[in-house]
């Protein structure tokens, strides 16, 4: 069976893209090429890759078997070309990410100081809700993974390197902006604003009502910490987000942590991928990066007790 690392790479971009248009527009060749050079890797396997019916696109069988094979065929070239740079006393290569949503709100940080230190190594980043982040890491797209809950029907090598403590937010107008002490139970007549079901703060939060034996009253389902903030600004209702999706640059004096019993909920971000995984030599360098500045003062100030000082630089705190 003979075929070129080319072709393999052109039906890649047409597995992830679904369109002969759109995978030669990635590859930045024209489509005639593209339709040439997947006929003749169809005739070196001897079986169809893939079926157009109407406007879609479909891979066959043998289409999705040729996906995977790929895949792991660029990880190890990549891995080799990796291990020869660094035989050279080089550290450049492509490092692929895929975060969930909330992770936003520290992420840059941890990439902008490893780009410093390893400004040949290019980044591919893929935010995305937590269902989407554990699709790829099904089908192992990425060399690493970082999320708040990670799933427990897959074999993975997890390392937590950052706390994610879950509040209990409110408006600042709210009637229990100044207390110092709530019970779960007090909030049994509040609405609430939550995350999406499948989101890690919503898996979370879940679990710890029902340990509890509470059952919230949803008013609102939203898709984003920023939407939540906003609803429960505008005081429609409470919520329960990580501190991290409150620590921004510039606080939001319209909202209040809630000193309620049994928050924070207590949980940890997470980098992770496959048990048995090879990680290539530049993931290898970021995962050591984020575990060590992790520690550092600067992201520890993230996760700080809300009546410290430090903490109320970020988050006005209930008095």
């Amino acid at each position: 069976m003979n075929f070129t690392f080319r072709q393999l790479r052109l039906f890649l971009a047409l597995a992830e893209h679904k369109s002969i248009t759109a995978a030669a527009r990635a590859c930045h060749v024209t489509q005639p090429t593209v339709s040439m050079q997947l006929k003749e890797l169809a005739d070196a396997v001897g079986l169809p890759l893939y079926e157009q019916i109407g406007k879609r696109l479909f891979l066959t069988e043998a289409g999705e078997a040729l996906v995977e094979t790929a895949r792991l065929m660029e990880d190890d070239w990549a891995a080799f070309e990796q291990r020869i740079d660094a035989m050279k006393g080089l550290t450049r290569g492509r490092l692929r990410l895929a975060v969930v949503s909330t992770a936003k709100y520290f992420v840059p940080s941890l990439l902008g100081s490893f780009c410093d230190s390893h400004p040949e190594i290019d980044i591919a980043l893929e935010l995305l809700n937590r269902d989407a982040v554990v699709e790829r890491l099904r089908h192992n797209r990425d060399d690493l993974y970082i999320m708040s809950m990670p799933p427990d029907d897959i074999d993975l090598d997890k390392h937590a390197f950052l706390p994610n403590p879950l509040v209990v937010i409110a408006s600042a107008s709210h009637r229990w902006a100044q207390r110092r002490r709530l019970a779960l139970v007090d909030l049994a007549a509040e609405r609430f604003i939550v995350r999406e079901r499948g989101s890690g703060t919503r898996l979370a939060c879940d679990a710890h009502f029902a340990a509890q034996g509470f059952v919230p009253r949803v008013r609102l389902e939203l898709g984003s910490n920023e939407a939540i903030k906003e609803a429960v600004a505008a005081g429609m209702g409470l919520a329960v987000v990580s501190r991290h999706a409150l620590a921004t640059p510039m606080p939001d004096q319209r909202l209040v942590e809630l000193p309620v019993s049994g928050f924070p909920v207590q949980s940890n971000w997470w980098t992770l991928y496959p048990r048995g995984k090879r990680l290539s030599p530049v993931a290898t360098v970021f995962l050591q990066h984020i575990e060590r500045t992790a520690k550092s003062s600067y992201m520890q100030r993230q996760a700080v007790q809300p009546n410290t000082p430090a903490r109320s630089k970020l988050l006005r705190s209930p008095r």
